[in-house]
């Protein structure tokens, strides 16, 4: 019996729309972060200048305004909520960024044989409540977030995490990130829980850290929040969701990690993983002061710099869309770009040593337990949240019911291509309104100004200091 030709053409445009629609959603975000801040604005690599212009703007001392002056930062704040203001990320330089990077390094800062105990811990834990079966269809961010949030915890509070603390932290960085990815609306109401928690800890001074004292008591709840609580727990669940995918794409990669336990093999992975899916697409940076190029232009003061990592991660690599962890097994010529950490002229991220231990002791633990196999689209973003079929080495599943589990999960995968699409640029358009209406950041400077606050980091220098 054959198909009836409706079904059959409708079949076909499902598969076609699949094929384009998140490339188009993910075209229209950088195209939306570009244009959000007008004409006072440049995009690297783009049409100003490629790779290397790219690299001396962004380690240039003057690219290090980080939210005051630019339209786009109204909407990193708007999915940032609560606290964008004391972000890590999105504090101006100054001495109360150095305060709070200070206490970030300094909770960060525990020996490798600590950081891999407490990775391979808190991953047991949770990977011991999945219902033990030859085979488990999980999506492998939701899978990590538990992970980390258990991690995180125990860094910053020196003690097991309860189950009550984790579900506060994995619903507050769920809800973050799934907002960044269009594919939900924020819910204030779960991030405000985590932060009524976390206040409640430091009225009971049960913080073993000393936290930033120019900050007041509901920002550094904040700080908790924004840095660990949000950023490393999302940083790291996508991260890993990232790796595990790859290794679940490339059976000939899973085999060889297990083989070569003592090489560095899997670091090749890792930098490959974040070469090919940078956990950042744009990162924007605001000019303090006028920047002369070698042509004799000029970038002025206030200019909005957008970085494109995807696509500078793409230069300086032969076939960059090949994923290939081997082109990391011989020494990397200079103009071969990979910043996965940033750079230490401009923030690198805080985690940069912390990071890939954790990631490696935690992707060994997992694999010790599970075959990895996953048919689905891979993109920077994984919107779908990474779905994967873990199959169990004790008690693996028959091939046939493998091979039907890929082609079902594969056909879903297509279908909710679609849908999360649509979603996206119907939610997308709602928060760009809403964020151009809250007009937080902006709101927040002018604030600032009519009290008096001094926003130039040498007059909040000498403030603090007068202060104390």
């Amino acid at each position: 019996m054959t198909r009836p030709a409706p079904v059959l053409a409708a079949a076909g445009a499902l598969w076609a729309v699949s094929r384009w629609l998140p490339k188009a959603v993910v075209a229209l975000r950088v195209w939306i972060f570009a244009k959000v801040n007008g004409s006072n604005e440049i995009t690297l690599p783009g049409e100003r200048g490629g790779a290397d212009l790219f690299w001396k703007l962004y380690t240039h001392r003057a690219a290090n305004g980080r939210s005051r002056g630019a339209a786009l930062s109204d909407l990193f704040w708007y999915w940032l909520a609560p606290g964008p203001e004391v972000h890590q990320e999105h504090l101006e330089d100054g001495p109360r960024y150095d305060e709070a990077a200070r206490t970030t390094r300094a909770v960060l800062s525990i020996p490798t044989a600590e950081i891999e105990q407490l990775a391979d811990r808190c991953a047991r834990r949770v990977l011991d409540e999945l219902h033990i079966r030859p085979m488990t269809l999980v999506r492998l961010r939701d899978l990590m977030m538990p992970i980390w949030a258990e991690f995180f915890y125990e860094l910053v509070f020196r003690e097991p995490c309860p189950r009550a603390a984790r579900d506060l932290i994995v619903g507050n960085a769920d809800d973050v990130v799934t907002s960044l990815k269009c594919t939900g609306l924020r819910h204030m109401s779960r991030r405000d829980r985590l932060t009524q928690y976390l206040l409640t800890r430091i009225d009971a001074d049960e913080i073993p850290h000393q936290l930033p004292t120019l900050l007041s008591r509901r920002e550094r709840a904040y700080y908790l929040q924004g840095a660990f609580f949000n950023t490393a727990v999302v940083q790291m669940s996508e991260g890993m969701a990232h790796l595990l995918l790859a290794i679940a794409q490339h059976r000939d990669v899973q085999h060889r990690i297990p083989a070569e336990p003592n090489t560095q093999y899997l670091d090749h992975v890792l930098d490959e993983t974040l070469r090919q899916f940078p956990l950042f697409g744009i990162a924007h940076r605001i000019t303090t002061d006028d920047i002369d190029l070698d042509d004799g232009t000029t970038i002025p003061t206030g200019t909005v710099l957008c970085f494109n990592y995807p696509d500078f991660e793409r230069t300086g690599h032969t076939d960059p869309d090949r994923f290939d962890p081997d082109r990391w097994s011989t020494p990397r010529p200079k103009d071969t770009h990979h910043i996965p950490f940033g750079v230490a002229a401009n923030r690198p991220c805080p985690a940069w040593r912390l990071s890939p231990i954790a990631m490696r002791t935690v992707t060994r633990t997992v694999l010790a337990r599970y075959h990895l196999r996953s048919p689905v689209s891979h993109t920077r973003s994984i919107p779908h949240r990474a779905p994967c079929l873990l199959l169990s080495t004790e008690t693996p599943p028959s091939p046939a019911l493998v091979r039907a589990s890929l082609t079902a999960l594969r056909a879903r995968d297509r279908f909710e291509d679609v849908w999360r699409g649509i979603t996206q640029l119907v939610l997308a358009t709602y928060m760009v309104l809403d964020a151009r209406h809250q007009h937080l950041c902006a709101t927040y400077f002018a604030a600032q100004d009519l009290r008096g606050t001094p926003t130039c980091p040498a007059e909040r220098s000498t403030t603090s200091s007068n202060r104390r």
